[in-house]
């Protein structure tokens, strides 16, 4: 491959910079015949969205262990069409976590996308976690490390937050809203939970800020928090727009197929954005990464990183791309 040709992900990154391209939105069923139409939907849509099928809030109290296997069952079956299909369980200290795992790994480690774990005190009960998740894996013989996403929803969670964004084992983060805020005893009112509130009070932009600031830090996903008003289109596409556009959030929580569209379509480039990312790439790419000139403004490998994450951003949402931009960077994803 001639230097003009270098790929822009070996071009412009070393090893370990780039978090992991998760879909930019992340759809949560519990219930059965909703998780079997979650994932008709990423069928039908494409792997636009990632699918969480929930044994936390999803089991009934006493039938954990019944739930996980009908969670591992849809993971292996046909309905799992493009393998973004992940689970959460209970928090590490529940009865049910330890038969979960074991569970989950030992029927459908190979084709799980990942494991969400919930309300971790601290940076211990992560590590804790992912010795646990591990464990199982190598008595299954998996084959494979199963992703591990945390919820940061308590107050020794977001205290230790850089540290857990930092476990070589944590893919991404998502920021617990309500827990959050419930974790506050009535200190933070009730409409801090809200679509519009979450954006206003300053505890939950703190949180907010430093869940993705951290993950930034070690190259990691940050995953923002529900919008519970699920019939309100628009605000959940002002939310998801924030989320994305001031907040640096590349990923998103959706709790009903109404709101997967929404985030999407929020964090998608603008197809404005996405012609002038494909101008500038290409000229870089044939100027062999060089600095360029476009439209009076010089642009170097700084830029061209943006850039280039406008167009990754493109790809995973399903923007439409030139025949020629997706022969020369996505022929292989």
């Amino acid at each position: 491959m001639s230097s003009s040709k270098v790929h822009p992900r070996e071009a412009l990154f070393d090893a370990g910079d780039s978090p992991a391209l998760l879909p930019v939105c992340d759809h949560y069923a519990g219930v059965e015949v909703r998780m079997r139409k979650s994932l008709e939907l990423q069928a039908e849509l494409g792997p636009v969205f990632d699918v969480t099928l929930d044994c936390e809030d999803g089991a009934p109290i006493g039938g954990e262990v019944e739930h996980a296997h009908r969670v591992a069952e849809l993971v292996m079956s046909g309905l799992n069409h493009h393998g973004r299909v992940g689970a959460r369980v209970h928090p590490v200290d529940h009865p049910a976590f330890m038969q979960e795992v074991d569970t989950l790994v030992g029927r459908a480690g190979e084709r799980l996308a990942y494991l969400m774990v919930p309300k971790p005190r601290d940076l211990a009960d992560v590590t804790r976690a992912c010795d646990e998740i591990d464990h199982f894996i190598r008595v299954h013989g998996a084959g494979r490390q199963v992703p591990v996403h945390v919820l940061i929803e308590t107050h020794g969670a977001l205290h230790d937050v850089d540290r857990i964004a930092a476990h070589p084992r944590v893919e991404s983060l998502s920021f617990g809203l309500m827990d959050f805020v419930s974790a506050h005893r009535g200190a933070i009112p009730a409409a801090a939970m809200g679509a519009r509130g979450q954006f206003s009070h300053p505890l939950v932009l703190r949180a907010k800020l430093e869940i993705a600031a951290a993950c930034h830090a070690h190259a990691k996903t940050p995953s923002h928090c529900v919008v519970t008003e699920f019939s309100d289109r628009s605000a959940i596409a002002e939310a998801a727009d924030k989320a994305c556009r001031e907040f640096g959030y590349t990923r998103m929580w959706s709790i009903h197929p109404n709101q997967i569209r929404p985030i999407v379509e929020a964090f998608a480039p603008t197809a404005a954005e996405v012609d002038q990312a494909i101008d500038i790439i290409m000229a870089a790419q044939a100027a062999d990464w060089a600095p360029t000139r476009h439209r009076d403004t010089l642009h170097d490998r700084a830029s061209y990183r943006y850039f280039w994450q406008v167009l990754e951003r493109a790809q995973r949402t399903g923007q439409p791309l030139p025949a020629q931009v997706r022969e020369a960077f996505f022929a292989d994803d």
